[in-house]
């Protein structure tokens, strides 16, 4: 199948279009082999429905869930389906954040998933066993050990002690596996992830990676075989892929390609690393809070005055912190308007009529935000050096 790819390299900014293996060259080129970098290919269409399958049981103390997902091997040109798995956490304290397919602007993009000391966002995607589409409900660390809610996870209290029971209203009951885009979910992220994005975050361990390479090499396991009911849908542990404790699917999800001619892959109009969401370069394309680039840091006052330049970087880092408080809230109310939407079961013309207030929102709220800059750069400016007499 002859076409282009685009292929982002998240972690260092750059989008190449070609084939895998000329973007890996010039990923080690640019980047050393060694490089952390993040290689995704832009997919046309958006993968299939997520599987239902049951939770294997837990191998033991220390592991946490990791739920399946559908990533895309560039070589079949074809989604695949990485089962769910039980890893050990690479640090105590540190959660999941899975990955997810997003929408952005001109195909879909698969956002890497990290361990972290809070869950991000990971496009409102239920995932199930937990992840419910915000947060995490299946666990949390107390004293050095991870304590499991067994409403959600399988566990053998016989054997792990650390166990509580809470109950979990689940209201996102779609299997939509996506973000964005045509039938994808309309989830954006809250304050909190926002936050979460920018806190420290580790990799996905060997484990992990091994357990992608074992499920790429798979061919039941192509969505072009499977048909979206993948026979191993999840493992007790990471790569073990026979054995008791091997889970099949036992309901799949929809999956409508289309034709091989159309699937092409197509630049996106603004490539990001994961953890930012995809937030737009150009502010004046932002339609939300969530989506407008940081704003720049100003110079440090330099009046020759230690005094005065310590009054004014005080007067800036409140001006940061009330304007990104400002963002926070316009945010948050966004998000509670397209919960109700949702819950109203609106139609098109109505969500669309909303994005465009919110649009208006955010492109008049940065304007007052620029503005804002303006004048305080304006107040500090050093005065002019006074003329030498002659």
């Amino acid at each position: 199948m002859n076409y282009t790819k685009c292929w982002i390299i998240a972690m260092a900014g750059l989008l190449i279009c070609g084939t895998a293996t000329s973007a890996r060259n010039l990923v080690e080129t640019n980047l050393g082999e060694r490089s952390p970098a993040q290689i995704g290919v832009v997919v046309s269409f958006g993968p299939p429905e997520l599987p239902v399958y049951e939770q294997p049981l837990c191998p033991g103390d220390g592991y946490i869930w990791t739920p399946g997902y559908w990533a895309w091997d560039d070589e079949d040109d074809d989604y695949y389906w990485v089962p769910g798995t039980w890893v050990l956490a690479p640090e105590v304290g540190l959660f999941w954040t899975p990955g997810y397919w997003a929408w952005g602007g001109s195909g879909f993009v698969f956002y890497e998933g990290y361990w972290g000391p809070v869950v991000g966002f990971y496009g409102g995607i239920n995932y199930g066993f937990g992840y419910f589409g915000r947060g995490y409900e299946g666990g949390r660390w107390e004293s050095g050990r991870f304590y499991y809610n067994t409403t959600v996870n399988r566990v053998n209290v016989t054997e792990i002690h650390n166990v509580y029971n809470t109950t979990v209203v689940v209201k996102n009951n779609t299997r939509v596996s996506y973000n964005g885009g045509n039938g994808g979910l309309d989830a954006r992220p809250t304050a909190q992830e926002q936050a979460a994005a920018h806190e420290h975050h580790v990799a996905p361990v060997s484990a992990q990676t091994q357990h992608v390479q074992t499920a790429r090499t798979n061919p039941a396991l192509r969505a072009s075989q499977n048909h979206g009911k993948p026979p191993i849908a999840a493992t007790a542990r990471p790569a073990a892929f026979s054995g008791g404790a091997v889970v099949p699917a036992r309901e799949g999800g929809r999956y409508n390609p289309p034709p091989p001619s159309e699937r092409k892959a197509s630049r996106p109009s603004s490539p990001s690393p994961p953890e930012t969401n995809s937030r737009p370069a150009n502010p004046n394309t932002a339609t939300h809070p969530s989506e407008l680039p940081p704003h720049a840091r100003p110079e440090s006052p330099n009046t020759g005055n230690p005094n005065l330049d310590r009054k004014y970087q005080q007067e800036q880092d409140k001006l940061r912190a009330k304007q990104e408080q400002e963002h926070q809230k316009l945010q948050q109310k966004q998000d509670q308007e397209h919960q109700q939407l949702e819950k109203q079961q609106a139609n098109e013309a109505r969500k669309q009529q909303v994005e465009q207030q919110h649009q208006r929102q955010t492109q008049q709220m940065e304007q007052r935000h620029s503005e804002e800059v303006q004048r305080m750069q304006q107040r500090q400016q050093p005065p002019p050096p006074h003329p030498k007499d002659h």
